[in-house]
Formats: structure tokens, sequence, C-alpha cells
């Protein structure tokens, strides 16, 4: 089935009609009109996979998407067009263009913690670049991969988009498969186990992945505000987030007080029992539940630590200093626990955070401009804020994407348009002038060009 659904959508795409700016933007007007009449709908499939408050659907998925075809619809006219750069004088006289040339048949692996919108997004980036897609999303999250599935289906042509719904039987297959460009957001495991894939057809790709986001406090940080943005950035889709906020690095001299203020801002968010909150969400599915857990043993939870199992539930949680070896402490948390760790001087955060490979996130709070600047720079890391937490996720301007092993690559905005295009260079040259310094035979020309060389 698969092969069979992948050569439908070479033959289709050798028609040229995705290339087709005017069908592009159509077929995203279409998209964008089956979206605002099924947002309800979209809102009860995440609520029923893990009960994600209906407030978040729409600040973080079902807004995202319209936002990002909004984007597409009004500049693919212009994103596509040849660009003129500046020649090279040794080309002179020539004209030099980019064509931004779509990749062609693409698979789009979408994961389980916005199982909407990270599956959304990148597939409007690459219709709008004028590929085919393949579009696998979670199996964890069946009712919304199931609701994509449908509105995929009510939009496009299957040989243009088609979604297929299965496990790790059909992750593996489809990357038998050989695909022009891969975009896989999930972890670094299986990340890997991608990248390996496309390795074997050398065919390019972007790894959305995560890491052990550090969030640094210093002593001159406002602690009730630094509470209340860690709380929202760290609690929002229960933790379930890749650049949420995985441990906190604070000056010894402000964790009580940074204590007192989370115990505020969580009562605050989610009531004094947050089991009742409508506002909180649920860890995905038993295993993910077990191994956070497991992350709770032996650890002092300064706040929370309540967990119950027949509704996923996990209390939002403090750890009061766990060792660096720790379950909690060895890999990315992904789940409403917060390890809390304090020191004294730069060194011991230097130490700390060393420990890890380079995180997708990190956060630094401080009124001192320099020393935040100076942390900024210190440590690489995919992106981050001063003074707040995951909201530079929301500019389309600025590049969404990890480094070393939290991801390769970068879309969001343009850069998403980018992704999905090979950048193809073109040299026109002139017929009016055509110097004969460069052609063989090249006796007594060295001293020429190394002259005109340096002149360029």
């Amino acid at each position: 089935m698969i092969p069979d659904l992948l050569q439908s959508q070479k033959d289709y795409y050798k028609t040229g009609e995705t290339k087709s700016v005017p069908f592009r933007k159509q077929v995203l007007k279409n998209l964008k009109t089956e979206l605002i009449t099924r947002e309800n709908q979209i809102i009860e499939a995440l609520a029923k996979d893990f009960k994600k408050p209906a407030f978040e659907s729409v600040l973080t998925e079902t807004t995202v998407v319209l936002s990002d075809l909004d984007l597409m619809i009004k500049n693919v006219s212009k994103w596509a067009k040849p660009k003129r750069v500046l020649p090279a004088l040794l080309n002179f006289p020539s004209t030099d263009r980019l064509y931004s040339e779509p990749y062609g048949q693409t698979l789009i692996i979408a994961p389980w913690n916005y199982p909407y919108q990270l599956a959304i997004a990148p597939m409007v980036a690459a219709i709008a670049a004028g590929n085919t897609v393949i579009l696998k999303p979670s199996e964890l999250t069946p009712n919304t991969s199931a609701l994509l599935k449908n509105i995929i289906e009510t939009v496009f042509k299957p040989e243009h988009v088609y979604v297929v719904e299965g496990g790790v039987d059909i992750s593996t297959k489809l990357l038998e498969q050989r695909w022009n460009y891969i975009f896989f957001t999930g972890s670094v495991p299986v990340g890997k186990i991608v990248a390996k894939a496309a390795a074997e057809f050398l065919t390019p790709l972007t790894l959305e992945l995560g890491g052990k986001n550090p969030c640094i406090i210093d002593e001159t940080a406002n602690i009730k505000l630094t509470a209340r943005r860690i709380v929202w950035g760290k609690f929002l889709n229960a933790g379930q987030t890749c650049i949420a906020p995985d441990y906190i690095v604070i000056h010894n001299s402000k964790k009580d007080a940074f204590y007192e203020a989370m115990k505020i801002e969580i009562e605050k968010a989610y009531s004094s029992a947050p089991i009742a909150s409508k506002d909180f969400c649920r860890i995905v599915n038993e295993k993910n539940f077990k191994r956070l857990v497991r992350m709770l043993d032996n650890e002092n939870c300064i706040i929370g630590g309540q967990t119950e199992a027949n509704t996923l539930y996990i209390s939002p949680t403090l750890i009061d200093e766990p060792s660096l070896d720790s379950e909690v402490m060895k890999d990315e948390i992904f789940g409403p626990i917060l390890p809390v760790i304090s020191y004294t001087n730069d060194t011991e955060i230097d130490a700390i955070i060393s420990k890890y490979e380079k995180p997708l996130s990190l956060y630094v709070f401080s009124t001192n401009s320099a020393k935040a600047k100076k942390v900024i720079e210190k440590y690489s890391f995919g992106g981050g804020c001063i003074n707040d937490t995951v909201i530079h996720f929301a500019n389309h301007r600025l590049p969404f994407g990890g480094t070393g092993n939290s991801g390769i690559g970068a879309y969001h905005g343009k850069l998403s348009f980018d992704t999905f295009s090979h950048q193809k260079a073109i040299v026109k040259k002139a017929n009016w002038l055509d110097l004969p310094v460069r052609y063989a035979p090249y006796t007594g020309k060295l001293k020429k060009i190394r002259k005109i060389l340096k002149w360029l």
C-alpha cells in the first residue's frame, strides 16, 4: 500500500500541478475554511485524547495553525518568485537568481504532545512550497489522528496529501521508502532512527527533538513574576512540551522564596486541588504515566507529588535538590515534574548545565541584563527567553529548532517555506562580452589572473 501511495504522489508531482502558485494558494484557502469549520471538533478530539483544556487547544494548536495558513496564503506568491541576487564581478556580465524549488515527495511524522499543530503546521509549509505530503500522525492520540485523516481526505486528493495512521510498524515501513524530504518531531532516540533511515538515501531532513531545558534563576530575579511565568510555561499541557523548563537552577538565597511563590501561583492557576481543575491536562497514556511516576520514587516532593493511575493524573510537582544521577535528572522529563537545584556561584551552574547535551531551550530569570546576556551567549541551545518561558515559539520571525542533540534544522514563518524548498542557484551569462583570460591555454595568464582576483 505505502509504495503504491508514494508512487501515485510521484506521478502526480510530475504533472506540475503542485508547483502552480495559484493552485497552492487555493488548496491552502480550502484547508483554512475546513479547519475553521472543524475547530470545535478539533478541541473535542484533543480533550478526548488527554483532557486538553479548550483554552490551551485554541492558544497552542488551532490559532497557531490558522496564523500559519494566513501567513502562507498572503506570502506564497512573493516567496515562490525567483529572487535576484548580486552577481559576482568575476562572472561579469551576468544576472544571478535563486529559484525556490519544491523537493517533491515529503514525509511528515508528527508527535503526540501537540498532535494537531505539530502535524498541520509543517504540512501547510510543505504544501505552500509545492510538495506532495504523506502525514503520519501519532497513534497515541487516536481521536486527533482520526480527525486529521478525515479533514485531509475532505480537502485534498490522496495523490497530493494523504494521512497514514498506525504505530511503530507503519512508521518503519514509511521510513523504508525513498523520500525527497523528511520532517520529524519527537524524541531524541526516535530521531536517531529517522536520521539513520534518511542517511540510507541521503535524504535531507529536519529533526525537531528536545532535551533537558535548564531554567536559571539568579539572585536578582523578581521571584513572584518568575514563579507565575514558570508555572504557566512548565505546566501548560501538563509539562508535555518540548520547550518547557525541564529543571530549575536557582541561587540558594532565593530558593525558599521561590517555593512559596510557586505554591501560591500553582493554587491560583489550578486551585488547591489541581486534580479537579478543568485547566490541567493529563498524561497521554499509561506508559508515560508510569515512566513519570518512577521519577518520583525516593525524591523530596516539596510541592505536589500526588498521582492517580485511573485518570493518568500527576499533580504539578517540584522536587527539592535531586541528585544529578537520579532518574528525574537523567533524561528529558516531559511531564509536570520540576526538579529544583540550588547554586552559590556560576561555576556550579556550569557544572550542572554542561553535564547534559545541548538543549532545545534555555531560560534565564534576572534583572541584571549583563549577566543574563552572558548566560545566553555562553551556552549553545535551540532558542529561549530572558525573564519568561516558551514564548519565543510564538514569533514566526524567529526560527524554531534545536542544535546538536536537540535537533537539526529549523522552521516557522518564511523559514518553514524555505525548509521545504531547495534553493536552486542560476547564473545567466550575457553574450555581448566574453573575456578570454579564463580559457586555456593558460601560458602567460597567471600573473594577469592573480591581479584580477586580487582586485575582485
